[in-house]
């Protein structure tokens, strides 16, 4: 309800309940003047409820001079009366958008729904997506409460469309995640590797070995950023070590508040109760992330008046900015808070998808295998400089986020800043607009046979899919037939960091192990079923038998 619509409705309900209070008028009169203002209420309610995509829809059209006659309407389903379609944003939200537009070309396109009180828009098709996240009109996100609570507005993710943020973007291109930076730190992801391989690897050095992936994958993640971002260095066997467990603690509770739903940030009226304690948290997290943060910020600056030229992490890096590019602590700590936030998880969750396919899919393994004995040989370990010669690696690895995108929707989200024509059709001011990344990559218009992992449909020759042929095929969001990482000016700005630590850290676990089945009875034990938070990601963490391939 608009403002004015609420005072309307608040005055003259106040107004019954003055008379009847004073007694100026029959009890039965003031009951009957109640009776109907809600049954207007209701009446007024379902109209909105009845117009396309739901009510936050209808009340846009009903206040909207003229009511929008004659204007084409973007189709989409209505949901409940209060809540809309916000069944639709719970669970797999992906896939349950995408049954909502199947069999439907226009909904495909673009389809509309309401969240409570927010108009929503999603497309699953690659040409509306380009339109979308190349005008400026959709350059801003929308900033959840716990987003806001978590200092993430003052980051690169969150921060609105302006000066400050295209600072921040420059900062990021120009030095964190720069070519130089990311080669520079090449050796870092090397020590890492080697860490992961002899954690993994049988007592003895043969054998065979039963692990959990994912066990060993996040916590090399989180090394990794810790290093990268604050140069602090740890043995992966360091399970214990304060610091690290410390920032993981941050780390999965910053995760689990900004991958849920929260209902208060498309219902207003339920903020004040708090009802899922996302506020609470925020609040109980943020000193803590302040001090961990703000703790490091201060021992790096008092380093640097030793050596003020040594710049040997992202914290270095941002205390050397000097004039207009220069950052208050308060947005350093939001700045880093946010890179070891996003940088500690989807390497892990791409990787670990990657070696589930591969223990299912035991001969594209092989052929894996037979490309690493030809491009590296079995005598020595594998480098970051071998990747451009692994074609048939790089092409599982596409394949494998065809497949599971990392963030097949929620981090695709835009706000539209001003009203805006999208395929013909009008997409108002303060409308959240969504890419369903994971519809687009399965979807039999856009890849043959959409379900089958078929690495073979990024290589060149008659297997190929699409003209989507060949290591060309980029996945830094140029082609929006597979963005992994997102495109336009909201893009990943350490996509490049990320594509390169995959597939390097893949490379190396392939090289030197064989991964099979938990179960010598054939690839069963793998479940490929999904968990959508922050990420998608393997709902069962994988288990497999590792069998060492060379000689230490």
């Amino acid at each position: 309800m608009a403002p004015s619509e609420e005072c309307g409705w608040l005055l003259y309900v106040s107004l019954a309940a003055k008379c009847c209070a004073n007694g100026d008028g029959e009890p039965y009169r003031v009951v009957g003047f109640v009776a109907v203002l809600l049954a207007a209420f209701v009446v007024t309610s379902l109209l909105r409820w009845a117009s396309q995509g739901g009510a936050a829809w209808g009340r846009y059209w009903w206040t909207r001079k003229g009511l929008g006659i004659g204007e084409a309407r973007i189709p989409g389903p209505r949901g409940f009366p209060v809540i809309g379609s916000m069944g639709l944003m719970t669970g797999l939200a992906h896939r349950k958008l995408a049954a909502a537009a199947a069999g439907n070309v226009r909904r495909r396109r673009l389809m509309a729904f309401s969240m409570g009180e927010t108009r929503v828009v999603v497309t699953a098709d690659p040409d509306v997506a380009r339109e979308l996240l190349a005008s400026p009109a959709f350059a801003d996100r929308p900033v959840k409460e716990s987003a806001y609570g978590l200092m993430f507005h003052r980051a690169i993710g969150f921060a609105p469309y302006g000066a400050y943020w295209r600072t921040l973007r420059r900062v990021s291109s120009s030095h964190l995640f720069s070519p130089r930076q990311v080669a520079a730190s090449a050796a870092q992801r090397a020590v890492i590797a080697r860490q992961m391989v002899d954690a993994m690897r049988p007592v003895g050095g043969a054998g065979v070995k039963h692990v959990e992936a994912r066990r060993f994958l996040k916590r090399a993640s989180l090394h990794n950023v810790m290093w990268s971002v604050f140069g602090r260095r740890y043995e992966l066997d360091e399970a214990g070590s304060g610091e690290a467990a410390e920032l993981k603690s941050l780390v999965d509770e910053g995760y689990d508040l900004l991958g849920q739903l929260n209902w208060s940030d498309h219902l207003p009226w339920l903020a004040r109760f708090d009802p899922q304690k996302i506020r609470s948290r925020c609040s109980a997290l943020v000193p803590r992330v302040n001090c961990f943060v703000g703790r490091i910020i201060d021992e790096h600056r008092a380093a640097r008046n030793d050596d003020a030229d040594a710049v040997v992490d992202f914290t270095d890096v941002l205390l050397s900015l000097q004039g207009s590019d220069k950052l208050s602590d308060a947005d350093m700590i939001a700045v880093l808070w946010e890179m070891i936030f996003r940088g500690t998880d989807t390497v892990a969750v791409v990787i670990e998808w990657v070696l589930a396919r591969l223990v299912l899919h035991q001969d594209v393994q092989a052929r894996v295998h037979e490309e690493l004995d030809r491009v590296v040989g079995p005598n020595r370990a594998v480098t970051e400089s071998d990747a451009a010669s692994l074609v048939f690696l790089q092409a599982v690895v596409k394949e494998v986020l065809r497949l599971h995108p990392p963030g097949p929707l929620l981090s695709w989200a835009r706000l539209a800043t001003s009203d805006v024509h999208v395929d013909g059709l009008l997409v108002p001011a303060g409308t959240t607009v969504m890419v369903n990344m994971w519809a687009i990559t399965h979807d039999p218009v856009v890849w043959d046979k959409p379900a089958e992992f078929k690495p073979e449909r990024f290589l060149a020759g008659p297997s190929s899919d699409h003209a989507a042929a060949g290591a060309e095929f980029s996945l830094t969001g140029s082609d929006l037939r597979l963005a992994p990482f997102g495109s336009g000016r909201r893009s990943c700005p350490g996509k490049s960091l990320a594509i390169a630590t995959v597939g390097f850290w893949v490379a190396t676990l392939l090289h030197e192990f064989e991964w099979t089945p938990p179960s010598s009875d054939g690839p069963g034990g793998v479940d490929l079923s999904e968990v959508l938070g922050l990420s998608c990601e393997m709902a069962a963490p994988l288990e497999a038998r590792l069998r060492p391939r060379r000689a230490v």
